[in-house]
């Protein structure tokens, strides 16, 4: 099973992943993602997607995941909107039999999701606004996969 959610309200982390301890479950992998202020200067993050597209991308890259690893369940929600440092933005959760499972598509999942997820990310300081960038050392992380 697949749950994809795009939303602006923050989320529980225990309670969207108590579901995923059912049946033959002998791992859950989460991982969840925060803004980061790194110079102290940051108002908030605004983030975008496109609906539908976005939707869809991730539904891809989780099919890809449940072929090439053994999983019950994939559980990804991703945030969008005016988020201020410190708030969630996203989690990735992976069930599965067997931990190795578990932990390998979480995190091909997270790599997918820093480098190529259809999310568009404006940092707004105290001085200015920028768009962030896409980074060299994401796009080396799924190079891997």
């Amino acid at each position: 099973m697949i749950r994809i959610s795009l939303q602006q309200e923050d989320f529980d982390l225990g309670a969207e992943t108590q579901p995923m301890q059912a049946g033959n479950v002998g791992a859950v992998v989460t991982f969840t993602g925060y803004v980061r202020d790194v110079d102290e200067r940051l108002k908030y993050m605004e983030i975008e997607h496109y609906p539908g597209m976005t939707e869809a991308s991730l539904h891809k890259i989780s099919e890809q995941a449940f072929v090439r690893w053994s999983l019950a369940q994939i559980c990804i929600i991703h945030r969008y909107g005016r988020l201020v440092p410190g708030a969630q933005i996203m989690m990735v959760a992976t069930a599965a039999r067997h931990r190795s499972d578990a932990f390998l598509a979480a995190e091909f999942l997270m790599d997918y999701l820093k480098s190529r997820a259809p999310f568009w990310k404006k940092e707004v300081t105290e001085i200015s606004d920028h768009w962030v960038a896409a980074r060299a050392e994401d796009e080396d992380a799924l190079s891997r996969w």
